[in-house]
């Protein structure tokens, strides 16, 4: 089925961020395992999951509307060098997502591709959830104190 080519256009920009965040999680997880600190290690790396299930989701839909998937592109990546700089880049990166996502889902139903905005709507709904799951880990470090938080994010 020919899709939308501004759709289209939009979808790989979603793809680009999603590949994006694959990496800046990927990083941020592996930061913290070398760290020691394994149950924030699983976060960051179900996270990283979670985006690669969204890519895959997109490229599918690309594929679908007949058009090109581009995943040699990416978006800027923000590294953290501490575990909360981390968590503040991660929730720039999030809000940034839930933006593109609202976006796309009025572009999917302007030009009536309503399984398109379904698909978006399930992304968008994870992305929410990954903005919470940040919001609380932000939270906790500010209750607590960053170095008594991360004694909590040590296995043992």
């Amino acid at each position: 089925m020919k899709g939308n080519e501004k759709l289209i256009a939009v979808l790989n920009q979603l793809l680009a961020d999603e590949l994006s965040a694959i990496n800046q999680y990927m990083v941020h997880s592996e930061m913290c395992d070398d760290w020691g600190y394994a149950k924030l290690h699983k976060h960051f790396e179900k996270r990283a999951i979670d985006e690669m299930k969204h890519a895959e989701k997109l490229i599918g839909r690309i594929l679908f509307l007949e058009g090109i998937p581009i995943v040699s592109e990416l978006k800027k990546i923000h590294i953290g060098s501490a575990v909360d700089k981390q968590l503040a880049n991660d929730r720039a990166a999030e809000l940034g997502a839930i933006a593109a996502y609202n976006d796309a889902i009025v572009l999917a139903g302007e030009v009536k591709d309503y399984a398109t905005r379904d698909l978006l709507q399930g992304i968008l709904n994870d992305e929410d959830a990954h903005m919470d799951g940040i919001e609380a880990l932000q939270s906790k470090v500010e209750q607590m104190g960053l170095q008594i938080f991360l004694t909590t994010q040590v296995e043992g």
